[in-house]
């Protein structure tokens, strides 16, 4: 196993920004599947054990695909930089929150329909969303990562709520008119 095979392997894995399979890093790296394995393995050793309190990064084994991702502890510090990606369906969710904020996450069902409980997971994970109990139900508003996010330059629920009725809402709409 050679130091170019081993960079390779984690090249892909850096890259790929999600768990792969030995064969989708073997076609990436034109690697034989055994040498993906055998360099798996040793970056799985290079990260996690022998650079373990080196690195910000680890290599993890997720069933049959591996992935290379920050450890949970650095996880909220680089938040604030790197800017997750927000599916379609997820912004109109994240939208009608900054829009309505605080709101009830069963009036927010009631105007989006049930697949908000899995948006709004989602968006809380992503730290753009804040989730406090209440009642039977939660209250949700937008973090201060939230008008980092979109660039907006305020953290005032009237003022994300003005910038979204020029910008955002108005492309959120007309997108789905399009559709």
């Amino acid at each position: 196993m050679g130091a170019r095979e081993k960079r390779l392997v984690e090249s892909v894995l850096f890259s790929a920004g999600k768990p792969v399979s030995i064969s989708e890093i073997a076609q990436a790296s034109q690697l034989p599947a055994k040498k993906v394995k055998e360099n798996l393995e040793a970056l799985i050793q290079d990260y996690n054990v022998d650079r373990k309190n080196d690195t910000s990064m680890e290599v993890i084994k997720a069933g049959n695909k591996y992935t290379m991702q920050l450890k949970k502890r650095y996880i909220e510090s680089s938040m604030l930089v790197a800017k997750p990606d927000i599916k379609y369906n997820m912004l109109k969710t994240l939208a009608l929150i900054a829009f309505h904020q605080p709101v009830k996450q069963s009036n927010l069902r009631r105007l989006a329909g049930p697949k908000i409980y899995e948006h709004v997971d989602e968006l809380v994970s992503m730290k753009l969303v804040n989730s406090k109990k209440y009642g039977a139900t939660e209250l949700l508003t937008t973090t201060k990562l939230f008008p980092e996010y979109f660039g907006i330059d305020s953290t005032k629920p009237e003022e994300i709520r003005d910038f979204l009725a020029k910008k955002v809402v108005g492309v959120v709409f007309d997108k789905e008119e399009q559709e």
